[in-house]
């Protein structure tokens, strides 16, 4: 049994900035498993990467990072340019090509712990792949999400909205930026939207706010950490980043799998602050270099 089973898509990013491109291997799920592996957990990755330079690049990548790829390689790879803003935010174009369950049916690899999230989770086809999968795999596993918005590919918030809080009705732990509740919930403040989460049945939900570090939500918690002050590169891969960050620690607190839902359920206050300070920590040392690159064990503070 794998420690962590990672769903849905690798995309290469075309990272633009001053005039000039670089590619970078991203997209949400990947780069959380990427994270994950380079912390030294177990980690398996059912995606769809094509047959073409750009899946060359991807799973040199992956491999690289300790990923097990679950998947056959075959038809195009996905792509995103990412044109880098003055303040090293980054905004998005997406060229997306995936079929169903790539290769077949869906994964039947078993693991302690599964995390999905952003644009294969909700489109069309393979979303509902995904939710079917999450409800199967209930009573056998955690499970985090992550929907990391893309509105250009994901239609209206009124559309998007129900198929959103349906995942989240099957997680356990559900990070979201305050960008993707603003987009969700017009006029909703960040705190009142990830308490409305918390109502339709995850344990904890974590929310990032970029430059004023996070907060989580969990039972009658509300725990708030500062970010790491560094030199910021590029934003790519920092929400990324934090999941995996926030897996890590998770994990090391044996609050992960099946088994562990009841301690989830019941972590304290001082755990959480610990999780998301390692979460936002992980994130951090992602920013100071481009591209969605985190860090190893080896690279965190003793």
């Amino acid at each position: 049994m794998k420690r962590f089973l990672v769903v849905r898509e690798s995309i290469l990013d075309v990272i633009a900035e001053s005039g000039r491109e670089r590619e970078l291997p991203g997209g949400s799920p990947a780069n959380v498993a990427v994270g994950l592996g380079r912390l030294g957990h177990d980690v398996g990755l059912w995606t769809h990467i094509g047959a073409d330079p750009s899946g060359d690049l991807l799973c040199e990548h992956l491999t690289s990072s300790d990923v097990d790829l679950l998947a056959p390689i075959t038809g195009t790879s996905s792509r995103a340019l990412a044109r880098i803003q003055p303040d090293g935010s980054a905004r998005y174009d997406f060229s997306v090509d995936w079929p169903r369950w790539p290769g077949g049916p869906a994964p039947t690899v078993s693991a302690h712990h599964l995390h999905t999230g952003s644009i294969a989770a909700l489109m069309t086809p393979g979303g509902g792949d995904v939710e079917q999968l999450l409800r199967d795999r209930r009573t056998t596993t955690t499970i985090s999400y992550d929907p990391n918005i893309r509105p250009s590919l994901v239609g209206e918030p009124d559309d998007c909205r129900a198929r959103v809080e349906g995942i989240v009705t099957s997680s356990d732990v559900v990070k979201a930026s305050d960008e993707d509740l603003a987009w969700l919930y017009p006029g909703m403040p960040a705190f009142d939207a990830a308490r409305h989460w918390l109502t339709l049945g995850p344990a904890l939900v974590c929310v990032t706010l970029g430059a004023d570090g996070a907060f989580a939500v969990a039972g009658e918690s509300h725990v708030s950490v500062r970010p790491v002050p560094v030199t910021v590169v590029d934003t790519v891969g920092a929400g990324d980043a934090f999941m995996a960050g926030l897996l890590d620690a998770l994990w090391d607190r044996r609050l992960l799998g099946a088994s562990a839902r009841p301690r989830l359920r019941a972590v304290t206050t001082g755990d959480i602050r610990r999780v998301l300070s390692h979460a936002a920590l992980v994130a951090a040392l992602t920013v100071t270099r481009a591209g969605a690159a985190p860090p190893t064990r080896e690279e965190l503070p003793a």
